[in-house]
């Protein structure tokens, strides 16, 4: 049975939202009606089109605002969804008051875990608002962190980890970073691709190059905003790797230096399900990251990657070395980590258990087996 879905999101930025956006444009191959309200000059507008997508140019401007409210409830009422998808925080809080009192299904969207808390007002805005029938967790850590809210109904919570497709990955060449950067070829290349922020982590990273030998060939990329404050510059100037350790800022597109490095670091104190970490799983390359719970979906220590105790600089070391020692151990971690995306982040998957939680609300007394026998062979049509 085909649903009728109303999604409102932001999808300007294309290799940002994709694997999002591409799980719409798996259900709309599969027959269901998907209409996206979105600011009409997102990069995704024409693809969603070309697959068949109605695209509404809207996205609310403000968190509270009652001619949005009006306009939603209106479209609500005219078009009778069977299911609302709520993603950006000014569409949550308008599109929960916008669909009080009307049949439609609202979904909402967590990407992190942490800062929602029971005892704070703003919360039932959103995420402990009454009016949620379900709340997608992109990993189990998202979903355990709101499970321990009080007066919360755990049966609202689903994890659907945010699957991505290998082919989306075929053409990413990789950066000749002799040319770019001279750093040559037979060098060993570690890269952290994030924003500074405090719970990222970027100051244990390059703390942990205190522990490197001068004259070991290793080189620290570090790529987005903030990398060139003073605090990091300073940090950066007591390393006995200084001169290897490359600012390279902010990148649009960052695969191809990604797809040019031996390992992903990940130094993070707290995450949701790192995006690039499944990026790099795509492109065979393995991670060391901190042992975090956002982590343990995706990295499996010693298989596919290392896991390090959270601030620890030289246990982050120990394992930059280990590596770099081993270049057998990392061409196994490599292949391992794209054949775990592969087996358990596969975008087809998230597709089914995307249509298997649509199941579970329209059929809430229907036994489990019966919805995902009916998933299943709807998705071999897709798939």
């Amino acid at each position: 049975m085909p649903y009728k879905i109303l999604v409102i999101s932001n999808y300007r930025s294309t290799q940002t939202v994709r694997p999002e956006a591409e799980v719409f444009i798996g259900l709309a191959k599969l027959g269901h009606q998907i209409d996206i309200m979105t600011y009409g000059d997102g990069e995704y507008v024409k693809i969603f089109k070309d697959a068949g997508i109605r695209v509404i140019d809207f996205h609310p401007k403000k968190k509270f605002s009652s001619s949005t409210v009006k306009f939603l409830r209106n479209w609500l009422i005219k078009e009778k969804y069977d299911f609302l998808h709520l993603f950006t925080s000014k569409a949550i809080i308008n599109g929960l008051r916008a669909s009080r009192n009307l049949p439609v299904k609202v979904i909402l969207y967590r990407g992190y875990a942490g800062n929602v808390h029971w005892y704070d007002p703003t919360a039932y805005l959103k995420f402990l608002n009454p009016r949620v029938d379900k709340i997608i967790c992109n990993s189990n850590a998202v979903n355990e962190s709101l499970a321990k809210q009080l007066f919360f109904k755990k049966e609202k919570l689903v994890t659907i980890l945010k699957g991505h497709h290998p082919s989306w990955y075929d053409n990413i060449g990789k950066m000749d970073l002799e040319k770019e950067l001279n750093i040559p070829q037979n060098h060993f290349k570690i890269v952290c691709i994030a924003n500074v922020r405090p719970v990222k982590g970027i100051p244990d990273l390059i703390k942990s190059t205190y522990f490197l030998q001068e004259n070991i060939p290793i080189h620290l990329l570090l790529i987005g905003q903030g990398m060139d404050s003073k605090e990091m510059q300073d940090l950066i100037n007591k390393s006995p790797i200084k001169n290897r350790i490359h600012i390279l800022g902010p990148k649009n597109d960052p695969l191809n230096i990604l797809a040019a490095s031996n390992v992903l670091v990940l130094p993070s104190l707290k995450e949701g399900l790192p995006k690039v970490v499944i990026e790099a799983m795509s492109l065979g390359i393995p991670t060391i990251s901190t042992d975090i719970p956002g982590i343990k979906d995706l990295v499996i220590h010693e298989e596919n990657g290392l896991k390090v105790p959270v601030k620890s600089p030289r246990d982050m070391a120990n394992a930059i070395i280990k590596l770099h020692k081993n270049p057998l151990t990392l061409e196994k971690m490599g292949r391992n980590a794209k054949k775990h995306m592969i087996d358990h982040l596969h975008i087809d998957k998230t597709i089914i258990k995307t249509i298997q939680m649509y199941r579970e609300l329209s059929y809430p007394n229907q036994k489990y087996s019966d919805k995902t026998q009916e998933t299943t062979r709807e998705t071999e049509l897709y798939t």
